[in-house]
Formats: C-alpha cells, sequence, structure tokens
C-alpha cells in the first residue's frame, strides 16, 4: 500500500538578498517583489516564501528601545515581562512561553540585525495573520496562486545543539503532513507520524543565507502541490504543543530526580557575584509550598541587609564565645571557630534566616503532646527549607544551612525585632560557588529503608 502523500522528486531553495533597510511601516510586500526581480525570479504556483520574523517586527513597529544598562539583561527583562510562563531561568538562559505558545529562549526578544544597539525586537504580534496578510498582497500583485508565506525565526532545540529557522506564521499550506493511517515501506500502519513540513522548509531556508548575508527572503519552489491549502486557517498553531503534552516544561521524572541530587552544601562562594533577588523569590515560593500542621502557612524568610547581617553577627558571636567559655574551651579554640563561621556568614553574597511562627500551633495541657505540636511545625519548616536549597541550585546558585540561630533564638528574635512565636531554623547562606561542587556519590539506601 502506498502513502496517500505524493512527494516531488526535488526541491529548490533561492535566496533572495535585498539593500533594503526595513523600518516601522515600510511596505513588506514591496521590499519582496523587488527581490524577486533583483534575483531573476517571477512567482509561480505553489511557490514558497520564507520571510524572516525580524523584517516582519521592524516593518510592524515591534520594537522596543532599551534606556541603557546590559544588552542580555535588558533581553531577559523584556521577556520575562512579556511571559505568560517562565519555563526555565538558569544563569546561561531564560526559556519562556510567549503569548504566542512559542517556548523560545529569552522570549524570541532579538537584539542582531537592528541598526541601533539601543533597540530590541519583540516576535511579531501574529505571525499567522501576518504571514495571511502578505500572501494575499502578493497573489493579487503578481495574479499567482496558490502561494505560502512562513514567517520564520531561529530556535535552539531542546536535547541538540546548534539553532535552526522555524516557522512562527504559516499561510496557504499545512504546516504538518499527516502521515497517520498511511503505512510505511512494510505495510506497518503509522501511528504517530506527523511531519513537521512548515519548521522543514524554514530550515532549508538556512541552506541559504546566514546572519550577516542581508537576505530575509527565500524563495522554494517543488513542494508538493497536496500540501497548499489556502483556506487552513490554523497556521504555525499546528506547530504548538499543547501544555499538558509538553514535557520540555518538567523534564520528565529523571529531571527532577536529578535536579534534587544536585543539591551540595557550598561554604565558599563567588564574593563578587550577588545573587539576583528572582531568584531568591524563586526559591521562597518552592519553600512555601510545602506541607504544613492544620493548614497554616508558618514558614517565614528574612533576608539580611548588610547592616543587620553586621549588627546579628556580631550579637551571636558574642552569644556563641559565652557559651564555649562555659564549656571550658581556651580562647584560641574558640578563635578559630568564630573565624571559620565568621569565613562563611559574613562574605556569602546573600544571607537569610529562616523561620517557623508557632502562632497557629494547638496548645495541649501536658508537655508531651506539645512538643509534638512544636515538632510537626519544625518539620514543616525544614521541608521548606529544602525546597528553597533545590530551587536554588536549578539556578546554579548553591547554599549552606547553618543551625547557629537554634542556640541564640533571642538575640536572633531580638536583633529582627519579630515575637515569641517565631522559631528560628537556620541561617541561609547562598551564592554562586567558586568552583564547580563535585557530583554526589550515589548511597546504599538498603541502610535507609527497611520494610516489616
Amino acid at each position: 500500500m502506498r502513502s496517500s502523500h505524493e512527494l516531488t522528486p526535488s526541491v529548490s531553495v533561492h535566496a533572495l538578498p535585498t539593500p533594503v533597510t526595513f523600518t516601522t511601516g515600510d511596505d513588506l510586500a514591496d521590499a519582496l517583489s523587488g527581490a524577486l526581480a533583483a534575483n531573476g525570479h517571477t512567482l509561480k504556483p505553489h511557490d514558497v516564501i520564507l520571510v524572516s520574523s525580524k523584517v516582519v517586527s521592524l516593518c510592524e513597529g515591534a520594537v522596543v528601545t532599551r534606556t541603557g544598562g546590559d544588552l542580555t539583561d535588558a533581553r531577559r527583562q523584556l521577556a520575562r515581562q512579556d511571559a505568560t510562563e517562565i519555563v526555565a531561568d538558569s544563569p546561561h538562559v531564560l526559556i519562556t512561553r510567549t503569548g504566542h505558545g512559542f517556548v523560545a529562549a529569552n522570549g524570541g526578544i532579538d537584539a542582531s540585525n537592528v541598526a541601533d544597539n539601543t533597540q530590541l525586537l519583540r516576535l511579531p504580534d501574529d505571525p499567522d495573520a501576518s504571514a495571511t496578510a502578505l500572501r494575499h498582497t502578493l497573489e493579487a500583485r503578481h495574479n499567482v496562486t496558490p502561494l505560502a508565506v512562513i514567517i520564520t525565526d531561529t530556535f535552539g532545540r531542546p536535547w541538540r545543539m546548534g539553532q535552526t529557522d522555524v516557522a512562527l506564521g504559516v499561510s496557504g499550506m499545512r504546516a504538518l503532513r499527516d502521515e497517520r493511517g498511511d503505512t510505511d515501506l512494510y505495510g506497518h500502519v503509522l501511528d504517530v507520524t506527523e511531519a513537521a513540513v512548515a519548521d522543514a522548509l524554514a530550515g532549508a531556508g538556512d541552506l541559504v543565507r546566514h546572519k550577516a548575508s542581508g537576505t530575509p527572503f527565500v524563495l522554494i519552489r517543488g513542494v508538493e502541490p497536496a500540501l497548499f491549502a489556502p483556506d487552513v486557517t490554523a497556521g504555525g498553531q499546528q506547530l504548538i504543543r499543547e501544555n499538558d503534552r509538553d514535557l520540555f516544561r518538567f523534564g520528565g521524572a529523571t529531571a527532577i530526580e536529578n535536579g534534587l541530587a544536585k543539591r551540595r552544601t557550598v561554604r565558599q562562594f563567588d564574593t563578587d557575584r550577588p545573587v539576583p533577588k528572582e531568584v531568591l523569590a524563586a526559591g521562597v515560593t518552592a519553600a512555601v509550598s510545602v506541607s504544613a500542621p492544620h493548614h497554616s502557612a508558618p514558614w517565614r524568610f528574612v533576608t539580611l541587609s548588610d547592616a543587620t547581617r553586621t549588627v546579628l553577627l556580631d550579637r551571636m558571636a558574642r552569644a556563641w564565645q559565652a557559651d564555649l567559655e562555659r564549656d571550658g574551651l581556651d580562647a584560641n579554640m574558640i578563635a578559630r571557630r568564630l573565624a571559620r563561621s565568621d569565613a562563611v556568614l559574613r562574605t556569602a553574597p546573600s544571607l537569610l534566616v529562616a523561620f517557623v511562627d508557632l502562632a497557629s500551633a494547638d496548645t495541649y495541657p501536658d508537655r508531651r503532646r506539645q512538643q509534638a505540636e512544636y515538632d510537626l511545625f519544625m518539620l514543616s519548616g525544614g521541608a521548606a527549607i529544602q525546597n528553597f536549597q533545590v530551587a536554588l541550585v536549578a539556578h546554579d546558585v548553591y547554599s549552606a544551612w547553618i543551625s547557629a540561630p537554634l542556640f541564640c533564638a533571642d538575640v536572633i528574635r531580638s536583633v529582627l525585632a519579630v515575637g515569641p512565636t517565631y522559631r528560628p531554623l537556620g541561617l541561609l547562606a547562598a551564592g554562586y560557588p567558586t568552583a564547580t561542587p563535585p557530583a554526589r556519590e550515589p548511597r546504599d539506601i538498603s541502610t535507609f529503608w527497611r520494610e516489616r
């Protein structure tokens, strides 16, 4: 049994360079028609035109002027502002889901091929509509049907190196070639095969142009006529995977397990590299998602300013020194212990105090049940700290959980002016490590796991 799709024997790809420098309000169809003529081409039925999203954005005025600052930071900030979802946030790249549904590095915000280095380009507001408007204009001006127009942009790909162009907007043809129900060479029925032909054509355009070639347009000929469908409305949206089927958002079970295992205690930080506030916010967001007794929300985190840190650590040092002196340690030993603590706590780029607030705890008349009640809250606080540390590691920020505040709770409450129901759980020193922590050696879980 043959497939119902009759492929053409060859496809040709033709670059259409142009000297035009695009700006808001330019007529894209005029520029494209000029590029066709200048390169010796006239449009024919079943031609496919690739158009770089950058020139579409420029013509449609999707330009943002940044007011100083680092270019990379500006792109990330704009991408974060425009995002409907942060898919992955790391020091290397911010991956977001845009309002269109695209999952892209830095939200597709671009700064290449823009004459003014203070300008950033958003993606076209509606690539499918842009492709359709351009197709209708070209068909009318050149009296040729059917044509197809694909708006393209460069995307990276999960699990593979390098970038390639993909289809954002599609008009005049199907973006997918559905081969489900057809048969392979041996007669086996295909269950899942849907060829991303619009992406394949967009990628083919990269073979005849590069960033500096001045080639925003590419002409492709020889595409199978069955793909042309002037009335299809799904366009490039056909290529967007539904959220509940998009494993890239979650990474799968193994990725989560690896993320948990990545958490390591680090005490040596790059003191010249501050921890971004949004990373700490991500940690606290993860922390306050854990279970807690009685549907309470007892977790509290306080980030210490430089001034407050100094006052707090000075007071804590005096309290610890007094304890050690009562224990009978000599002055040199005490000084060494204090110095080891200071080396971490006074130099970490970020220092937080974690608490649980016992105000929501039930009251019991006997000590046994009251202690069990408090223990429940402390366990919830420990889980919150674990979530905080794991979330930070996802951003390559490591931390150390230091228990000293448990031994001087009154000092902590006094300096930070919190009430008597606040029970400190520890200090969290956080920052980028001076060296990549070694991988954790696997443990034999039979030591920790029993069945009875």
